[in-house]
């Protein structure tokens, strides 16, 4: 059971209390997930303001997405060390302070920097989020609540383009920014209210500030060769020189890391084989999701020639759909298990997006644009819920801030790298989004090689990802951050609660 303070601080989902976390943490995540989306839709307006190259458009997504994921380990060790809310909190406030320094960036370097600095207060309060469910509610309900979460989640992200989009058309593109003070100032005072506080009492030590700066490195590093190596060169000295610190950072994280006695990132957590498979899926999903969603809103502006609105209005289907389906697929997935939603899923998503590469050969929104949102609509709904619901289910509540940082940075990771890589493989370069044509055969590829991404992770997890164990078998242990049993036998983890990992390789728990 989780360390709470109150003892029967346990909510049921139907009660108002456990609504009004699930309306805390919805929001508050949402702000972030939405900032992650929402700038898309405004890229093209940004960078004719700014008079940007394509690269400092990746910046501007990138930079956010760059701290949000190097610092989500630390924002789940803070909040299992000194309180799942206390951190929500602090993360809540700094997110609004560095969205209305965002809105008043002068021009494109100083909006960099403000997403980086906004990024940060998304990594104290993603992972909060997620993990205030798991250690608030019963046991009965926490597979519904996370299906809730995700569904509603999903929809703030889905929601993001058509809320850029009527702002950058009715004001400016500054407003998607300033919009989270009034988000904020609602999921604080709720949040102070109505959250019961919670933390990992058997953690201890001081916060992995080491760590946490090799992550920064290391993502640093390797982003900025995969952005500027095709412009400049990947024998330029500085790309060189980047790449190089990015690997030295990774191999130095890694061997801090084992060294530390309380780091932010357990490596032992991996050797969970549910664990570790859901997470390999989620890098492989969601990169292929980022990459897309980075680069639709924009083609569909400069070649397809909508507004800001109306490429916001295309996207309308995935709020829909996410909203209507969500949580009944974490309902599904609970009754019949993860892995064929987790396998089918993908690869409706990879289908949806092959259906968009012919979005630049079309002017007709029903033809060339909505069959391919559709369906990747659908594939992400079939597929996030028990994607989240497996990962979180995979470990045990007392590490529950740290499953939901690792799940959240690895599908950040994911997108980080893929909106870096998949452009230059797509043919897409510093001025390619200012010519139209240039632009449409490199959307086509990119579409192609996400699609194919996507579908990876369906075969992954179909290869990978294990059904419960029936009731009588389940075990319920730590998730190898200390030693447990030895288990030998051809039986499935239960996602949806911490239980022994069986494998079929003796000797291996």
């Amino acid at each position: 059971m989780p360390q709470n303070n109150d003892p029967v601080a346990l909510r049921t989902l139907g009660s108002p209390a456990g609504r009004w976390i699930i309306a805390a943490t919805v929001l508050g995540s949402g702000m972030a997930a939405i900032d992650s989306t929402v700038v898309g839709i405004a890229l093209p307006t940004i960078g004719r303001d700014f008079h940007s190259s394509f690269g400092e458009l990746q910046w501007i997504v990138t930079g956010y997405a760059l701290s949000l994921a190097a610092l989500l380990l630390l924002g789940g060790w803070l909040g299992d060390r000194y309180g799942r809310r206390l951190i929500f909190c602090i993360g809540v406030v700094w997110f609004v302070v560095t969205s209305a320094a965002c809105a008043l960036a002068p021009n494109a370097d100083i909006l960099i920097v403000t997403r980086v600095l906004q990024g940060v207060g998304a990594a104290l309060l993603t992972p909060g989020s997620l993990a205030i469910i798991q250690s608030s509610f019963i046991d009965d309900d926490r597979g519904s609540a996370i299906g809730r979460w995700s569904g509603l989640g999903g929809v703030a992200t889905a929601a993001g383009p058509l809320l850029g989009g009527y702002l950058v058309a009715a004001a400016s593109w500054r407003w998607i920014f300033l919009i989270n003070l009034p988000v904020g100032a609602a999921v604080l005072a709720i949040s102070i209210r109505h959250v019961p506080e919670s933390r990992n009492t058997e953690l201890t030590g001081r916060p992995d500030f080491v760590g946490a700066a090799l992550a920064v490195l290391t993502l640093g590093g390797i982003t900025f060769g995969l952005i500027e190596g095709p412009p400049l060169g990947w024998s330029d000295p500085v790309v060189m020189a980047m790449v190089g610190l990015g690997v030295l950072g990774g191999l130095a994280f890694i061997v801090v890391e084992r060294a530390r006695q309380n780091p932010m990132l357990p490596l032992a957590i991996f050797h969970n084989t549910q664990f570790s498979a859901t997470n390999g899926v989620t890098f492989v999903v969601y990169g292929a999701l980022g990459a897309t969603l980075f680069l639709l809103p924009i083609n569909l502006q400069v070649v397809n020639g909508y507004s800001p609105l109306e490429s916001g209005l295309a996207l309308l289907p995935l709020t829909f759909v996410m909203l209507t389906l969500s949580a009944r697929s974490g309902q599904l997935a609970h009754r019949i298990g993860p892995r064929l939603p987790m396998s089918l899923g993908p690869c409706v998503v990879g289908a949806g997006m092959v259906l968009l590469a012919r979005s630049p050969e079309s002017s007709s929104y029903l033809v060339g644009v909505f069959p391919g949102v559709l369906v990747l609509a659908l594939g992400l709904a079939l597929t996030v819920a028990p994607l989240t619901a497996t990962a979180l289910g995979a470990v045990s509540d007392n590490h529950s801030g740290v499953a939901s940082a690792v799940n959240n940075c690895v599908a950040r990771l994911g997108g980080l790298i893929a909106v870096a890589a998949i452009p230059a493989l797509a043919g897409i370069t510093r001025t390619t989004y200012l010519h139209p044509n240039q632009l449409a055969s490199g959307f086509r590829h990119a579409a192609v090689v996400a699609g194919a991404l996507s579908v990876l992770g369906g075969l992954m997890s179909a290869l990978l990802i294990r059904n419960p164990a029936p009731p009588d078998l389940e075990q319920k242990v730590d998730d190898g951050v200390s030693p447990v049993p030895c288990v030998t036998c051809a039986l499935d983890a239960a996602p949806l609660v911490a239980s022994v990992q069986v494998d079929s390789a003796p000797g291996r728990s």
